[in-house]
């Protein structure tokens, strides 16, 4: 993506694609939102869409838009369209973003499943809005982000999940073994846009990107059948901005916790605050309901409470005590439920799949799986899970085989004796029991390493 001219402030022409210029900037982290060339100046100057339309920032920001992929928005365009649109009106699009009077297109309405039932609610921008949020996040994240409580880890570059995780651990290893474990109810629905623009105007000085972020806050949502639902309150999650605006808003909280000197760590919309004592955790859950109220938020009461740190979980992790009181990490009971669930649906032996295709996708989500949660120090949990996986696969290779003939074929076929291969073929429709029987001979776990099933099971020192 090239614009003719080398000055921001220029009229420029939009030349797509960029395949060939696809690699990180060099220095930046894995991960990390690239940031504009002029981010380290202050976002109180009111030039800052100047910076937001400049070459370098647009061609990191149609690069990041690409990288996500995603779903059409509203009005149908999908990624790989997006380099033509912008061939033919980035000039207008520009003009009006420098004028200030850039109207975003409405959001699509997607409903997900919650794991714990019901629905949430996202609002996917169009493929244009949300390569102009990224443009826009670009420039703003990097000042914003300096200023953020080094205790708020959630989506902001070079801070992690697994970063706020290690943090928790060693403030219950100190003894504060209580924790104040607050839920927002329905945040991101009951986001106040007046609150959330008035505390962003204390920062940002340029009045265009404060309209724009207004728009994008006040757009419409395209529900399902077309029906326009107009919106009040609320940042939809599904647009690049609704993070850096969250932690806008909450940073209020974050710093007068820092204040009172506590320790805590915030990820998102999740606050998890550790003291030494349950009437100490009363009164910060009494402090944090005042704050969250003067946000015009509401505590979830109901999944919100004051209680040993070991018996919450945080970002799918929970804490136990090992000898010697050391605190040490594992998967929550509900992630490992959660866990299991999806291996059962890719597993399940009325799928009409090979083993060769169900293999493939434990593959693509366990990779993901154990690379999350490599920070539990429970290897026995996880040599336990290898062996429930490896048992489900060869279930499934019996209900494929499904008859005795053909079994006892295979399985000899496998180096099976005669007497083992004849007694499973005889119980053919016994499926789990035999899979869990002499059936590990034939299918052993060398198989299954040779079909790309990888193992959870890791030393404790690779951790």
């Amino acid at each position: 993506m090239r614009l003719r001219g080398t000055r921001p402030q220029m009229s420029g022409q939009l030349e797509l694609p960029l395949e060939a210029r696809d690699e990180i900037p060099q220095g930046q982290r894995s991960g990390e939102i690239p940031t504009a060339a002029h981010a380290t100046e202050s976002s109180g100057r009111s030039d800052l869409m100047e910076h937001v339309v400049s070459r370098a920032n647009l061609q990191n920001a149609f690069k990041r838009v690409k990288s996500n992929k995603g779903s059409p928005g509203s009005d149908g365009m999908t990624v790989d369209e997006l380099s033509g649109y912008l061939k033919g009106h980035w000039e207008e699009i520009r003009r009006q973003l420098l004028a200030g009077t850039y109207q975003p297109r409405r959001v699509k309405q997607q409903l997900i499943p919650k794991s714990g039932g019901g629905m949430r609610e996202l609002g996917i921008p169009t493929v244009l809005d949300r390569f102009i949020q990224q443009a826009l996040l670009q420039v703003l994240q990097n000042d914003l982000d300096r200023g953020f409580s080094r205790h708020s880890y959630g989506f902001r570059p070079g801070r992690s999940a697994h970063e706020a995780v290690c943090a928790a651990q060693r403030f219950i290893g100190q003894g504060r073994r209580w924790v104040v474990d607050v839920d927002l109810e329905k945040f991101f629905d009951r986001v106040n846009h007046d609150v959330l623009m008035e505390r962003l105007s204390r920062h940002v000085g340029d009045r265009r990107v404060l309209t724009i972020i207004r728009r994008y806050l006040e757009a419409g949502i395209m529900a399902h059948g077309g029906v326009v639902i107009e919106r009040h309150e609320g940042t939809p999650q599904g647009g690049p901005l609704s993070p850096l605006l969250a932690n806008v808003l909450l940073d209020e909280v974050d710093k007068e916790l820092e204040r009172r000197g506590h320790s805590f760590i915030r990820y998102a919309d999740d606050c998890n605050v550790y003291v030494r004592s349950q009437r100490s955790g009363e009164r910060v859950m009494r402090l944090l309901r005042r704050l969250f109220a003067g946000l015009k938020l509401r505590v979830n009461e109901s999944k919100s409470a004051v209680d040993l740190a070991t018996r919450r979980k945080i970002l799918g992790y929970s804490f136990w005590v090992a000898p010697g009181r050391t605190v040490k990490r594992r998967v929550s009971r509900k992630a490992l439920e959660a866990m299991k669930d999806r291996v059962r649906l890719i597993t399940k032996r009325n799928g009409g799949r090979s083993v060769v295709a169900v293999a493939a996708e434990l593959r693509s989500y366990l990779v993901g799986w154990k690379e999350y949660y490599r920070l539990a120090d429970t290897p026995k949990i996880f040599s336990d899970l290898d062996e429930w996986i490896r048992h489900r696969l060869r279930a499934l290779h019996l209900k494929q085989w499904k008859r005795g003939t053909t079994i006892y074929r295979e399985l000899r076929s496998r180096g099976m004796s005669e007497a083992s291969a004849a007694y499973v073929a005889a119980n053919s429709r016994r499926w789990w029991k035999n899979s869990s029987m002499l059936l590990n001979r034939a299918l052993p776990t060398r198989y299954f390493d040779q079909l790309g099933v990888p193992r959870l099971a890791v030393s404790s020192s690779s951790f």
